[in-house]
């Protein structure tokens, strides 16, 4: 009398089947090689196997089983048909063991996968996560991507010229900002940006849960992967996909590079549609979603030239970009890059003075908010403050404020440090308070005081000349009382007196040339050549 069970197959070290190899072998063709060469080398009458990495695991090979047992039938469902499937190719469960054998049965399932419903395909797509290589391998995972890529092709097709409803946009990746999302090239106000922001399609969330991998054979399938991609649809879908992933912090550093290839592929479709369609506050979202992710260097050239095309249109929140070098807290080197760019595109239109200046405001106050920052070295400092040109700026009070914060906040810093961040400054644009408050700064070397005063005498020569001009009509004089005058004559002669203090003060910084390096007698020179007219006045040195 036979055994009921002459056969142990442990699965993935989980779990033993005890099973009749002839029930086994009759539709498992792979397995019945197997089992035939080891009674060849071992001749025993119990054969045990074991089989690792088996897909689906012991809940796979159940399937199996029952299918062996139950004389070749078991339901196949959307749920099971992609386990089912793999197991047979792994098996070798073809036709040529059994006729109507289970491979035969899936693939015959699988050939209406096209009249599938939208959830049929989600969930056998989801199935396969479990042994997404085997099903990467068996080619199954292409054939139902392939549907579901059909699906979400024939879907939605109005989506970009539809008026969305309030209710709809909402969810979209760009909610938590004010951006437009339009085809139209025409200005707009902040609330017709808002309504022009189309709604997220209906099968944004439902992918959203899919891993990565899955989602980069997606658009493969489709064509739009990488540098091929041009769907506005398609990108937005990855932004939302992206925005998730980071802030479910389901991306780490081990992870972090399967979704790269996803990041680049968003960061093409931005490129493509330009923009036209992206205002800058939402390239600047982009930039900062993609970023995570890693970028190839061409990718980020192309998003960054986009941005400084169009960099007149920042605020202060898109230029601060948290910052991953030496410790800086701000991406500084962005922010610099991103101004180049702009100057390149911008710099050499004389109709574009206007933007040139508005920027060159925006970097002010960029200045003053990273100038505080403790790791912030003065060459970078120095590289925002000059990659703008001269012309940006019609007064350079605003970077004056941003170097005296940067001293309060670097007290350490030697005398040479504090003249070299000083180079920046163009002292005939600085206003009059401007200029007394740095001639009384103790932040501020004397000789960079000393400059910022003389460069006020020009002004002062031309305000006296325009004053006393005989010109002026008789209707104009008389505006003036004579309190007004004498209070105008007063600025001018402390303004004078401010300049002769700080000659008379170069005795005393001759005590301290050793420490300071500041050469007295070719500054006091200079200064009386500039000023010949009060060479007489002005002290001598023994």
């Amino acid at each position: 009398m036979p055994k009921p069970c002459d056969l142990k197959i442990n699965i993935d070290g989980q779990q033993i089947f005890l099973l009749k190899e002839k029930v086994i072998s009759k539709y498992c063709g792979g397995l019945k090689k197997i089992l035939n060469h080891q009674k060849r080398r071992c001749h025993v009458k119990e054969l045990g196997i074991r089989i690792n990495d088996f897909p689906g695991g012991p809940k796979g090979f159940e399937l199996v089983s029952m299918f062996c047992y139950n004389n070749g039938k078991i339901q196949i469902t959307v749920a099971n048909v992609s386990l089912l499937h793999c197991c047979a190719v792994y098996l070798g469960m073809t036709e040529e063991a059994f006729s109507n054998n289970l491979l035969q049965q899936t693939e015959t399932f699988l050939e209406r996968i096209y009249y599938w419903k939208w959830n049929d395909i989600l969930a056998s797509l989801k199935s396969c996560q479990l042994f997404y290589t085997y099903a990467d391998g068996y080619g199954l995972l292409e054939k139902i991507i392939s549907a579901l890529a059909k699906f979400v092709q024939n879907s939605d097709s109005n989506l970009l010229t539809s008026s969305p409803s309030a209710s709809s946009w909402s969810s979209s990746p760009e909610s938590n900002f004010a951006k437009r999302f339009s085809f139209s090239s025409k200005k707009t106000t902040p609330e017709k940006i808002k309504s022009c922001l189309p709604r997220k399609a209906w099968w944004f969330d439902d992918l959203a849960t899919l891993p990565p991998t899955i989602i980069e054979k997606l658009f493969q399938t489709i064509g739009a992967y990488k540098a091929d991609n041009k769907d506005l649809i398609l990108t937005r879908f990855l932004l939302h996909y992206l925005k998730i992933a980071t802030q479910t912090k389901m991306v780490n550093c081990r992870n972090s590079n399967e979704y790269a290839a996803l990041a680049e592929t968003a960061a093409y479709g931005v490129i493509s549609v330009g923009k036209e369609t992206f205002s800058c506050r939402g390239l600047f979202w982009v930039l900062r979603i993609v970023s995570k992710f890693g970028l190839s260097r061409d990718c980020r050239t192309e998003l960054e030239k986009l941005i400084g095309g169009m960099l007149e249109q920042a605020t202060l929140d898109d230029l601060l970009v948290s910052g991953h070098d030496m410790g800086v807290y701000y991406d500084v080197n962005l922010v610099i890059r991103l101004v180049r760019l702009f100057v390149d595109i911008n710099g050499s239109d004389g109709l574009s003075l206007q933007k040139v200046k508005r920027v060159g405001r925006l970097i002010d106050k960029y200045l003053r908010e990273i100038s505080p920052d403790q790791n912030l070295k003065i060459s970078k400092f120095l590289g925002v403050a000059e990659c703008l040109p001269d012309s940006a700026r019609d007064c350079y009070d605003g970077v004056y404020k941003a170097i005296d914060i940067y001293l309060e906040s670097h007290p350490t810093i030697t005398f040479e440090e504090r003249s070299r961040l000083c180079r920046c400054l163009n002292y005939s644009k600085l206003s009059f308070e401007a200029c007394k408050d740095l001639a009384k700064n103790p932040r501020i070397p004397p000789r960079v005081a000393m400059q910022a005063l003389i460069s006020q005498q020009p002004k002062n020569s031309t305000s006296d000349r325009v004053t006393e001009s005989p010109r002026m009509k008789h209707s104009q004089i008389v505006l003036y009382n004579e309190a007004s005058r004498e209070s105008f004559s007063q600025e001018r002669r402390d303004m004078r007196l401010n300049i002769e203090k700080m000659q008379w003060g170069v005795i005393e910084l001759a005590k301290l040339r050793k420490q300071t390096n500041v050469q007295m007698p070719q500054l006091f020179t200079h200064n009386v050549l500039l000023n010949p007219a009060r060479a007489s006045s002005s002290p001598r040195f023994c």
